[in-house]
């Protein structure tokens, strides 16, 4: 799935990724509404990883959902 349709669909998918994230908060899913570079800076925050190994599970996850 392309990023705009998750975009589109963020309501929907936001369950997805706090199911893949658990340090992910409600608000931070509402902070993020749909965002990329939004989600991937929250997570480099809750896990403190590099912003590539961010960027890769984050397209690992899009390519799952």
């Amino acid at each position: 799935m392309d990023w705009d349709r998750i975009k589109g669909r963020w309501k929907q998918v936001s369950g997805q990724a706090k199911q893949q994230w658990g340090k992910l908060t409600d608000d931070d899913l509402a902070r993020v509404d749909g965002k990329r570079e939004e989600l991937e800076g929250v997570l480099q925050e809750r896990y403190g990883k590099s912003k590539d190994e961010i960027r890769r599970e984050v397209d690992d996850w899009i390519g799952r959902i």
